[in-house]
């Protein structure tokens, strides 16, 4: 035992002293938020103040025009041409075509006004239209205001049953998919990372000096763990890291930044036609939902025990590959296939686990230890007990460290043939084989 420690202390210092390790580790965590606040500072400094100038206005346009102080602002100047607009400051002007024939609104701008402010233009010029087609027919567009906007609160939402809390259905899909995705991701880079030591070591014939004062087993077994302990290192300090720049990062954001999304947000709020569904608001919305209203006492825990226990699983198999490895890729990529199937698999059945939990592909792909690592995190994030039962979350998990305990003892018998055979190719029946005699 004394023995695995010794090169588990090894691989641990020798991974975590590396340049590539300490830059991914610190600036990893940096680099999302700095994403989460570039993407909310840039949809709101993105919107820059536009004034269009109306010019021949058939006399409905001004009284039914909505602007937005802080983003579009339509004017109805007589003294503006399209020969002069620039000079008046404005950023284009809107024409009534008088040719019916031909597009009835027409705007004019020599630089492009983007996406989002042409939107809004064309949202509050349907609205005029529809405001003039009211009052020629009499209908009250006050009332059909209150109406729109009654019909706009009656939105269905989801309450759990015992407690009345809003339950939000996009978080699960948010938080599953993106524990999904890193498990799935770590799995093949730590992995890969296994086989390569082990192909290394193999090819530069240092395995054969190590084997000579350790048993092959406790060389694999050193190497697995020594990784596994860097890869939850990482995931410890990201998530550490995570939390404390989320939490302080009010602190390095301007009042007055602040106050500018505070009444941008109530502007959009109270715009007749306007939508409070902006890209900004939807960011700052979900980042407040992320942090307060998920689980992560349960969470965390569950992701670390499923990242840990997904990649022990299938670092025992890459490390028995590189074990029989000696210098061609092409014989890495054929080996390598029947192990990457069944995590490509459940990649692809994390999607089912969340829209669909309880569904017998969910149940399976959550119990199996293949796939495991994977489903089951797509449906905790649905919930515990609520949609994944006790039971069933510690079944998957001891199942998981029994399937640990059988791909270890499998890939074991396996290294300790591979990792001192020299040139012959090996294939998955010969391997077998080799565990049949041993």
């Amino acid at each position: 035992m004394n023995k695995i420690w010794i090169i588990i202390s090894r691989e641990y210092r020798t991974r975590v002293r590396n340049k590539t390790f300490l830059l991914s580790t610190f600036l990893f965590p940096i680099i999302i938020v700095l994403f989460i606040v570039g993407s909310t500072f840039l949809a709101f400094k993105s919107k820059n103040k536009s004034r269009i100038a109306v010019i021949n206005d058939p006399g409905y346009l001004q009284k039914n025009l909505d602007s937005d102080s802080s983003f579009v602002i339509f004017e109805f100047p007589n003294d503006v041409t399209s020969a002069n607009y620039q000079e008046k400051g404005y950023a284009g002007i809107l024409k009534v075509n008088a040719d019916t024939a031909a597009k009835k609104y027409v705007i004019e701008s020599k630089k492009s006004l983007g996406i989002e402010t042409m939107g809004f233009i064309e949202r509050q010029m349907k609205k005029a239209v529809e405001y003039k087609l009211l009052q020629e027919r009499n209908i009250n567009r006050q009332l059909l205001d209150s109406i729109n906007k009654a019909s706009k609160d009656a939105a269905v939402i989801a309450n759990e049953l015992d407690t009345g809390k809003e339950i939000n259905n996009k978080m699960p899909y948010i938080i599953g998919f993106g524990c999904g995705i890193i498990i799935y991701i770590t799995m093949f880079i730590f992995g890969a990372m296994v086989m390569r030591g082990v192909m290394e070591e193999k090819t530069n014939r240092i395995a054969e000096v190590i084997v000579s004062s350790v048993k092959p087993f406790q060389l694999m077994m050193g190497k697995i763990i020594g990784i596994a302990a860097v890869g939850l290192t990482q995931m410890l300090l990201w998530i550490i890291f995570l939390m404390l720049l989320v939490n302080l990062l009010p602190l390095f954001i301007s009042s007055g930044t602040l106050e500018q999304m505070q009444q941008m947000q109530q502007a959009q709020q109270s715009l007749p036609g306007g939508s409070n569904n902006t890209v900004a608001i939807q960011i700052m919305s979900a980042t407040d939902t992320f942090v307060n209203d998920v689980n992560w006492w349960l969470i965390i825990p569950c992701f670390l025990f499923y990242f840990l226990g997904g990649y022990l699983f299938y670092a025992a198999l890459f490390a028995s590959v590189g074990s029989v490895i000696n210098e061609d890729p092409q014989e890495a990529q054929s080996l390598m296939l029947p192990i990457m199937m069944p995590i490509i698999f459940a990649f692809i059945i994390l999607s089912t686990s969340i829209e669909n939990p309880d569904s017998p592909m969910a149940f399976w792909g959550s119990m199996i230890p293949f796939t495991s690592p994977i489903v089951m995190m797509g449906r905790i994030a649905k919930g515990v007990p609520e949609v994944v039962p006790w039971w069933q979350l510690f079944l998957s998990m001891a199942l998981l460290v029994a399937g640990f305990i059988f791909t270890t003892w499998f890939a074991g018998k396996i290294y300790r043939t591979g990792i001192l055979l020299y040139g012959k190719k090996a294939t998955w029946k010969e391997m077998i084989k080799w565990i049949r005699r041993s």
